[in-house]
């Protein structure tokens, strides 16, 4: 999928979607001191700058700010999940 339609995807889901969050996510969260409310600020607002690239199991997009990178990966058209995410500069 190209950047701008997983841009699409993730909007349309941030509207009348799903999203889950993976446990290492959870953990990288809480390490960074970022919540929920950030991460889907980065979702509606970041840029997808690089190809996708294969995870574990599905492909993986990163969604970046100028502070803050999550990393998403679509299981339908309706749900994604947030596999990780970091801060990028204090």
């Amino acid at each position: 999928m190209t950047a701008n339609a997983a841009r699409k995807r993730i909007s349309a889901i941030l509207r009348a979607g799903r999203v889950g969050y993976s446990r290492h996510a959870r953990e990288e969260l809480e390490k960074d001191d970022l919540t929920e409310v950030d991460v889907t600020n980065v979702l509606r607002g970041g840029h997808i700058t690089e190809p996708a690239e294969m995870g574990q199991v599905d492909w993986t997009y990163r969604v970046h700010t100028g502070l803050l990178c999550v990393v998403v990966a679509f299981r339908d058209d309706t749900e994604l999940v947030v596999i990780t995410a970091w801060r990028k500069k204090r």
